[in-house]
């Protein structure tokens, strides 16, 4: 069957109006710096605490995409590739169960007309007053806006480890 320029059109369009997406709080992406926090904001919280899960999935562009890359036990590197909704119900629970708080640390932007590239370094807790982070590394963040709002297309990241320093340049602003 040949390739049809109409149903390139039409099936987008009508997968969209099947699934609408969740209307984005205006200041969650009315800026580079307002989508970055509300995505720190969603997965932060403490243990027994439901994350919004709506809100979440109003901050990422059909298609986004979110990637884990790290290094295995025999020292192959990995990368696992999953959808923003995967994210929710595969490591949402574990999240929830045992308390999670993430804040940005550093950040690097760059941007230029409608898309933007974050490296916004991160550190975690268990919960807010820990003493000490227990993992930090960058997430990088792939923008763009549509006319209208930012969109989250992509999130990379990766944890530091006693071989894989955060650079001193991507720590504080």
């Amino acid at each position: 069957m040949p390739h049809s320029p109409a149903l390139a059109v039409v099936l987008p369009a009508l997968a969209l109006s099947l699934f609408p997406a969740q209307q984005a709080a205006p200041g969650d992406v009315s800026s580079v710096d307002g989508i970055v926090a509300a995505v720190y904001d969603v997965i932060s919280g403490p243990a027994g605490q439901a994350r919004d899960w709506d809100r979440w999935r109003s901050l990422f562009a059909p298609g986004a995409r979110l990637i884990p890359v790290g290094r295995a036990s025999d020292g192959t590197v990995t990368q696992r590739v999953i959808t923003p909704e995967e994210y929710a119900t595969d490591i949402g629970p574990r999240l929830e169960e045992m308390g999670f708080f993430e804040r940005e640390i550093g950040r690097v932007a760059e941007s230029f007309g409608q898309i933007a590239h974050v490296f916004s370094s991160y550190e975690s807790r268990r919960a807010p007053d820990d003493a000490e982070p227990f993992a930090r590394g960058i997430n990088s963040f792939q923008l763009y806006h549509d006319g209208t709002r930012w969109w989250v297309v992509s999130v990379m990241w990766d944890s530091e480890r006693p071989d894989n320093r955060i650079p001193d340049r991507y720590i504080g602003r």
